[in-house]
């Protein structure tokens, strides 16, 4: 039989940068309060919102995706054209096919890239994450560019006394590119199809307009805070590092209580810095922790080199995290 050459890259990916777009609009709790029936200390209470941001009518995912992979593609000082894969994680391009990342990859400029969505809801990022590692170090594609990209205010059900007041509009974008040192680890993931119920987006073809969020907090909550905590500690096995061994935990930007609990069983040193960005970004889904990596990078919080766990969780139920090297 004849042999068949297989494809071979480096031995190891990292990444390169992180750029974001946040939605331009600011709605704080009061206004959000003229919506629904609660009051700005009870918000802050339940999840430790104080504002979110929306963006405005011309901010649409395509336009959103592409400002943070521009931003991303400059910060690693690369050429549009060196991109060679282009993987979009969203919720929010009401289009069966073609995917929204085609689009992206037309207005960013790229040359013939391979390009797909993937739908993880608030873990896709991760999940992507862990697909353009495998990427790079297979040597299908030098650099692969990461998008999460959510405009979930029109999926907000703004009489939805339990969820209107914690989604968010948002894109964050990263470069994965080769390493010479390992900066990466193992993505742990997985999904539980048996509570595919509790979030839920009802079906397009039932909805004039764009469906609406419908959640099971309390559901969701308990989830979190068992099986995805105990998730966080595998992401640190498999990356063969102890709790000591961090610097940054960044976490899905889901509840500020449901972070909380993860410091807890995961018995993190009082020196980790932890992402709070949901204080004033709200929950971006798929564009949560990028966004809040890059503003943990650009507070000066946390610093390049630095080693973070990052995990995300969402409808699904799915999860993925992974331990890396902050850009």
């Amino acid at each position: 039989m004849p042999q068949i050459k297989t494809a071979r890259g480096p031995e190891f990916s990292r990444i390169v940068s992180v750029a974001g777009h946040r939605g331009s609009r600011v709605v704080d709790n009061e206004e959000m309060c003229t919506y629904i029936d609660s009051s700005d200390e009870w918000i802050r209470q339940r999840t430790g919102i104080v504002e979110r941001r929306w963006a405005a009518e011309e901010e649409t995912p395509l336009a959103m995706a592409v400002s943070a992979g521009s931003k991303a593609i400059g910060r690693a000082g690369i050429r549009p054209e060196q991109i060679g894969t282009l993987i979009i994680s969203t919720v929010s391009h009401f289009q069966q096919t073609p995917s929204l990342a085609v689009h992206v990859a037309r207005e960013l400029g790229l040359n013939d890239p391979a390009a797909w969505d993937i739908s993880a809801a608030c873990a896709g990022f991760c999940y992507a994450v862990g697909q353009a590692d495998a990427i790079v170090r297979s040597g299908l594609s030098e650099h692969v560019l990461v998008i999460g990209v959510e405009k979930l205010s029109e999926l907000t059900d703004l009489k939805d006394r339990g969820t209107a007041f914690l989604f968010a509009d948002g894109a964050g974008a990263v470069v994965i590119g080769p390493s010479d040192e390992p900066a990466i680890g193992p993505t742990v993931w997985g999904s539980d199809g048996e509570q595919a119920s509790v979030i839920d987006v009802a079906s397009w073809e039932a909805n004039a307009a764009h469906p609406k969020i419908t959640m099971d907090g309390r559901s969701v909550f308990k989830w979190a805070t068992t099986h995805i905590a105990e998730k966080t500690k595998e992401a640190l096995a498999a990356a063969g590092l102890t709790a000591g061994d961090l610097d940054v935990f960044i976490p899905h930007q889901a509840n500020n209580r449901i972070t909380d609990s993860m410091l807890r069983h995961l018995g993190l040193p009082d020196s980790v810095v932890v992402s709070r960005d949901i204080t004033h970004m709200g929950n971006s889904s798929a564009a949560s922790v990028p966004l809040a990596m890059e503003a943990l990078l650009e507070s000066g919080e946390a610093t390049s080199g630095q080693t973070a766990l990052t995990i995300g969780f969402g409808a699904g139920l799915v999860y993925a995290g992974q331990v890396v090297r902050l850009p």
